[in-house]
């Protein structure tokens, strides 16, 4: 049986401290002790310098003493980042089941689309969004793959699939905690289709000769190097650069293409592709989360299969990562101003051109795949991240219903802290088509809506779900909630949602049912508009297999059940004045809101009216 998260969060962090605080002691004796081994050191140089009768050898004592001192206090400091790391996890963690995880994650921005039917009416991105709740991956293709289940719906198939896969995952806190404190403490940057691109690039220096020419004549101009110095043969080291520099010419254009100056890599497009240090930030926080995932025992069938397209003819792709990874660091070591110097005639960046074009042409074409099942693996470990911490969320069950169907009972919005948030439950599906929710201003319209959204996107993504229980057909969501004007591209609001509903009535000609989630339907026009637009709108919407509810403060729109029969409900929201302050009991109760709010909050804030 899994334990409280909270608890065994707060123990584990708790232990790593204890930890953390030996290893600080140790880092601190350890440098004490290096900083008396090399004084004792320069002590006994002196020593020997002053009487010549004793060995400089001496002075080798003490140089290995501090080599062993030093080695070891290396490996206390790589500990050290290691439980920083693991301290930052639990942390973050905790923040998260705290209600203090807003700012603190990836906010996912670059995935938000404003022509998308849901994203940012449903806050799936930016700071406080679900993205950043759920996001644990390290690398670009991990974000890359969660925001994608996010936005788009999977096949019922492929959704029981991972509800295995999460469960399976869901009590390896270990792993978890592993992938967020292995490696140095970075995230990848790079996009996982550009980083791709690169690793499959073609072969831009392909002769074998060139390269073993070119070992052979760095070999001869160090050997002119000595012999100038040596026995002033100044000719064949004038000789040996002049013809090293021609050699360089000849491969300069193709060495660009691999190994760049100033770290910028060019695509065969012409796009600019990440810097090396993107590339080696990447391949590093890739190989690290490779390398811990590819011993793993896992039960459900699709882990076993992920983990499975990680090797390719018994390779491990983690080894194979990790030697290109040396090789971007290598190539970074041409910043040093003596290699720089020399570069042209001992050919330090041709060879290492040569060295990584070799590797793009014997495992290019396996890192899309690397990099995918990397992704989802990240995003499955998200997702059971989120069921771990949320036990009482539940996994939804899913039934072929043509006419579509959303049942929900005891469901509340998942970014709420769960201690306020009120629960609610909500049937459409068969002969229910629409309900239209009224109510005064703040009493929970929009947000019930909006949990309705959040509640089938998570669903469909494969997650639980905030509900004692979600009984779904696959559905298309599309929302019209958080529609915004534009300055800039002279759009005004009404424009800009009437163009949204637009784009919901055209769904409606898809596969799938549309659950549409509309609030204060076309309220930047006049009443009269209003209601003619909104009936045609949602008649149009129901008759062509949609369900779905509308929030309202315009009781006329209210009436639009009377024309739609059994096919349409009214529901409310309901406040009280209590003390001279507004109450809400946020509960969704059949009919229609008899009262409203506007005069009494306008006077609650000191306006005369």
């Amino acid at each position: 049986m899994l334990q409280d998260p909270k608890s065994e969060y707060g123990a584990r962090l708790e232990a790593l401290q204890q930890s953390q605080s030996h290893l600080d002691r140790r880092h601190k004796m350890l440098g004490g002790v290096n900083l008396a081994i090399a004084l004792v050191g320069v002590v006994v140089l002196g020593w020997t310098m002053d009487l010549r009768s004793v060995s400089i050898l001496w002075v080798l004592v003490p140089g290995a003493a501090l080599a062993i001192s030093a080695t070891i206090h290396a490996r206390v400091l790589r500990a050290r980042r290691k439980g920083d790391r693991a301290i930052a996890f639990y942390r973050r963690s905790l923040a998260r089941l705290e209600d203090r995880w807003m700012g603190m994650g990836e906010t996912g921005e670059h995935f938000l689309d404003p022509a998308h039917p849901y994203s940012r009416d449903l806050d799936l991105f930016g700071k406080g969004s679900l993205f950043e709740l759920l996001c644990t991956a390290r690398t670009g293709a991990g974000e890359k793959v969660l925001a994608q289940w996010l936005l788009s719906p999977a096949t019922v198939e492929e959704i029981h699939a991972r509800h295995a896969a999460v469960s399976d995952l869901r009590p390896r806190l270990e792993l978890r905690e592993d992938l967020a404190a292995l490696g140095e403490d970075v995230r990848s940057k790079v996009h996982p289709d550009v980083l791709a691109s690169w690793a499959e690039a073609a072969p831009v220096l392909k002769s074998t000769l060139a390269r073993i020419v070119g070992f052979a004549l760095a070999g001869v101009w160090l050997f002119s190097i000595v012999a100038w110095f040596g026995w002033g043969w100044w000719e064949l080291a004038i000789a040996s650069s002049a013809l090293n520099l021609f050699f360089n010419s000849r491969f300069s254009e193709r060495v660009q293409e691999i190994v760049p100056d100033l770290g910028v890599l060019a695509s065969p497009e012409g796009r600019k592709l990440p810097s090396t240090e993107d590339v080696a930030r990447d391949l590093a926080v890739l190989a690290v989360v490779l390398e811990r995932l590819e011993p793993e025992r896992f039960s459900a069938p699709k882990l076993v299969d992920l983990q499975a397209a990680l090797k390719v003819g018994g390779l491990l792709p983690s080894r194979a990562i990790a030697k290109l990874g040396r090789l971007v660091d290598y190539m970074e070591s041409r910043r040093n101003p003596v290699v720089g110097v020399l570069d042209p005639l001992i050919f330090w960046s041709l060879q290492i051109a040569f060295a990584i074009d070799a590797w793009r042409t014997r495992y290019g074409p396996s890192i899309r795949g690397w990099l995918a099942a990397v992704g989802e693996m990240e995003a499955l470990c998200a997702l059971a991240a989120y069921s771990y911490e949320h036990p009482a969320d539940t996994l939804p069950e899913f039934v072929p219903q043509e006419q579509g169907l959303f049942e929900a009972k005891d469901f509340a919005h998942p970014l709420l802290p769960e201690a306020k948030a009120i629960r609610n439950d909500l049937t459409l599906g068969g002969d229910l088509r629409l309900i239209i929710i009224s109510g005064p201003n703040m009493a929970g319209k929009s947000t019930l809506i909006r949990a309705v959204g959040i509640n089938a996107v998570l669903a469909q993504s494969g997650a639980p779900v905030r509900a004692k229980r979600l009984i779904m057909s696959p559905l298309a969501v599309a929302a019209s909630i958080c529609v915004l004007d534009s300055l800039q591209g002279g759009i005004s609001r009404f424009y800009a949602e009437i163009t949204r509903l637009k784009l919901i009535t055209e769904l409606t000609r898809g596969a799938l049912p549309v659950l549409f989630l509309l609030d204060e339907l076309l309220n930047g026009t006049n009443s009269h508009d209003r209601r003619i637009g909104a009936e045609g709108l949602v008649k149009s919407l129901v008759e062509h297999g949609g369900i779905g509810l509308v929030t309202t403060h315009d009781l006329a729109l209210a009436r639009m059940v009377d024309q739609l029969g059994p096919r349409a409900v009214n529901f409310h929201f309901e406040d009280h004045l209590e003390d001279g302050q507004l109450h809400f009991d946020y509960k969704l109760t059949p009919g229609v809101v008899q009262t409203s709010n506007a005069l009494k909050l306008m006077r609650s804030i000191g306006l005369e009216v």
